[in-house]
Parts: structure tokens; sequence; C-alpha cells
């Protein structure tokens, strides 16, 4: 079967390889689509914690080929997207269901091989069968949703939330998307014109231009909120990762209000500490997902029109160095990027 390894910074590696078996409780897949994140990038550009060479590609769909003698819950022909954290099951956070922070997680792509590969042999827990109507094409979105969908679930969004999403790149804009479908009012806000036109189409009731040299919150995000949230959002997603976003945030959210940092990033932020208490704002982390993937299968079903929109770029898996310099390209508008793994003969 041919494989796909990132070897060194931005060089990759085309090989035949032995097609693997399935383990007693595992299912072979045979992958079909694999979208790219910015968790891809950074390992194809060599500045990532993992260790190359690395087989990459962790947002996974394609189709049960073969099962090993213990697999259940799943069937030979099934359509599957596939959740690619493995968790230890032993320590604290997997103890209280909070396997999503596992201090031994292993993520398929990142930690170990993943998808660019035409089989991949995977524990059937892994496995969520697709919604009978969904492409599989879109399946691969179901990860990053998942994502998307614990930010919301921390931030205990409901329909009643005037909601502020800091960044519209594919985190912020599934949470658009799921925010709206929750039926929350909802601004999106970015520095870049182009994102705030999908968050339109991902269903943003309102959409916010930042001037990153501006105070903020600005007077425009008050007109945007207007009565509904007249002492500011009630919640505020934070998907930029950018250190100065989460001071944005804290300073625009209501009192006793819900702020979710969800952006990932090492460098440092600063914001006066006093922030916190005097509003009394519930601070919250959230990291990949607890167990979500079927309601973001289900979120991706009931939306297809939407998230078909999101994918702006569509390459076959021999053309995988092309994807990755187009994702670098901060001149062109990339939202996902979908890389098709053509069946072969088995």
């Amino acid at each position: 079967m041919l494989a796909v390894r990132t070897v060194s910074a931005k060089s990759l590696e085309y090989v035949e390889t032995d097609k693997p078996e399935p383990g007693i409780d595992e299912v072979l897949v045979q992958v079909e689509h694999v979208t790219l994140c910015g968790t891809d990038l950074h390992i194809w550009e060599d500045d990532y914690t993992s260790e190359l060479p690395l087989v990459q590609g962790h947002e996974i769909a394609g189709t049960v080929v073969a099962l090993g003698p213990q697999a259940a819950g799943v069937e030979v022909g099934q359509r599957v997207a596939i959740d690619p954290l493995i968790s230890c099951g032993e320590c604290r956070a997997c103890r209280r269901g909070r396997a999503n922070v596992c201090p031994n997680l292993v993520v398929l792509g990142c930690y170990c091989d993943g998808g660019f590969t035409e089989y991949l042999s995977v524990s059937a827990k892994r496995l969520h069968p697709l919604p009978a109507d969904l492409p599989t094409e879109l399946a691969p979105v179901a990860e990053p949703a998942a994502i998307s969908l614990e930010a919301v679930t921390r931030g205990r969004a409901d329909e009643s939330d005037t909601v502020l999403v800091l960044g519209a790149g594919p985190i912020g804009l599934l949470a658009t998307l799921a925010l709206s479908d929750l039926g929350a009012t909802v601004i999106t806000a970015d520095t870049v014109p182009d994102r705030l036109s999908m968050a339109t189409d991902m269903g943003s009731d309102g959409t916010l231009l930042i001037d990153p040299n501006a105070e903020f919150p600005t007077t425009e995000l008050e007109r945007l909120i207007g009565a509904a949230a007249p002492d500011g959002p009630d919640l505020v997603i934070e998907a930029t990762g950018v250190p100065a976003s989460l001071e944005n945030a804290l300073r625009a959210v209501a009192p006793a209000g819900r702020v979710v940092q969800v952006g990932i990033s090492a460098h440092p932020t600063s914001f006066p500490l006093n922030i916190v208490p005097f509003k009394e704002i519930d601070l919250l982390g959230s990291r990949n997902s607890q167990g979500l993937m079927p309601e973001a299968l289900a979120l991706i079903d009931r939306h297809t029109d939407q998230v078909r929109r999101l994918i702006t770029h569509r390459f076959d898996i021999t053309d995988l160095d092309a994807a990755f310099a187009t994702m670098s390209d901060r001149s062109q508008r990339v939202g996902k990027i979908l890389i098709d793994l053509p069946r072969r003969n088995a």
C-alpha cells in the first residue's frame, strides 16, 4: 500500500509498504479522505513536538474492509470517521471522564502514524459510523467540529446567549456553525475580511473586522450586540491563540460571563488580574473533545452545504507537497484542505 511520511522539515517520502492486519479488537479501514489543520502544517515544517519520520493525518474518514476477531460495533462496508485520540484510561483525567486532557494522550497522525496511507488499522472504539446521507468526503471535518463543539459545551452555550467568537479560522467557523445551530446569537470577529464572509456562510448573525491596533471592545461590537446584550456578550470563545485576543475576550465579556480559550499558543499573555474577579468571569480552557464525534457528524449532516463551502482546496494524496505549500501561503484564502486517497485494487 502507499503511505506518505514526513521525514524532515517540508520533506515528504512516498513509500510502498505492507498493508496492516487488524489486531484482536481492531478494524482495518481503507482511508478515502483526510483534511488538513494547522497542526499538520507545523508538523510538516518540523515546528511541533512530533518526532519525524511520521505518517501524518488525523482528520480521517474511510470504509471498514476487515475486522479483528473481537472487534465490535462496526461492520465491513460501513463508512466511518476516526477519532484520533488514544488515552491511557488510567490517569486522573481519564478516570473522571476527561480523557481529552489525558497527560499520556497519543494522537494518530501527530504522535504515531496516521491517515496519509491507503489502509489504517485502528481500535474499533475509535470509529464512528457516518449518517446515511453524509458524503464521506465531508466526514473528516467531524474531528475539528468536535473540537469546536467541546468549546461550545465548555461555555455552557444555549439559545438565549449572545456569543462572540474571536477568530474565523476553521475552529472558530465551526464553533459559529454549532452556535447558530443551537439558536444562539453569534458575532464572529477576525482581522481578515475574507474569513468574515465565510463566517456569514456558517450562520453568523453579524461579523466584526478587528483592527489589531484599536481599543477593544469597539463601538461597532456594541452596535452589533445591541439591546440583546448591552453589557457585553454572555460568552466569548477565543479561537485564535493570539495572546492579546484573550485580553480582548476578558474586556468584552459581560459581568458574570464565560470565556473559553480554545486557541493554542505557547506565547505568554498579560492582562489586569482584577478583571477576572471584579466581573466574576468563568475562564475555561478547552482541548480536543470529550467523545463528541457523533454530535459533530450529526451537525455536519444537518449543514452539509455550509461545511462543503468550508473546503476551499482539494488535492490527491500524490500532490501532498502542493497542499502543504498552499496551506503555508498566507496570500491565499484557505479554509479546509481536502486530501483524496483514490481507491486502488487491494
